[in-house]
């Protein structure tokens, strides 16, 4: 500690205010609002991860501690695999992975469950810094889905980073109004499931 010496203090002078997120942090937000005023920005908060290899209600109570409806799943190098939600995890989906292994709700992992990397869809971060609220409410709608993933582009040499998350319903509640975005089958496959049900 021999190296180290002790900082100057100062004086906090009147009428000193603080720094606060770019994020919405009120509690109010209108359609015309910038969209980045509704986006979970991954610069100023911390993402919420999980490995493959946990538990469904690993990850459930990981939501729960963190209050968020939505966990990235990375690998050992922090890689995105894939993402695991809240209406993954408390839908049909264990029950139906549970129904094709023969085994019990423990048993089911984030990996039999989550949506895999190939198959998310992201907004680019230069489409997202001119848009406006109503545009990711619109984009929500039109997919159907609860969130989006904002990737920053702007370096093609480099691999894609995830800059933001916008969330049905946390722009629900800045907005004071609900936003239906029910989720709908993506691909064939999924379609034809739900037709053999």
């Amino acid at each position: 500690m021999a190296d180290f010496f002790a900082l100057p203090l100062n004086k906090l002078a009147p009428g000193a205010s603080y720094h606060q997120p770019l994020q919405a942090s009120s509690a109010h937000a209108e359609p015309g609002d910038p969209a980045v005023r509704v986006m979970t920005d991954l610069k100023t908060v911390m993402a919420i991860t999980i490995g493959p290899d946990k538990s469904v209600d690993a990850a459930r109570e990981r939501m729960v501690r963190h209050s968020v409806r939505l966990l990235l799943v990375i690998d050992d190098q922090e890689s995105i695999l894939g993402l695991v939600t809240a209406t993954d995890i408390l839908g049909e989906k264990p029950l139906q992975f549970m129904q094709k292994s023969g085994g019990r709700r423990e048993d089911v992992l984030v990996s039999n469950i989550m949506t895999p990397q190939e198959r998310l869809e992201v907004l680019f971060m230069k489409d997202v810094a001119v848009a406006k609220v109503g545009h990711i409410v619109a984009t929500l709608k039109t997919c159907g889905r609860q969130h989006a993933l904002v990737v920053d582009n702007d370096a093609p040499e480099q691999a894609p980073r995830v800059r933001g998350i916008f969330s049905a319903s946390q722009i629900s509640r800045l907005l004071g109004t609900e936003i239906q975005t029910a989720e709908i089958a993506q691909t064939f496959a999924e379609i034809q499931a739900q037709l053999v049900k």
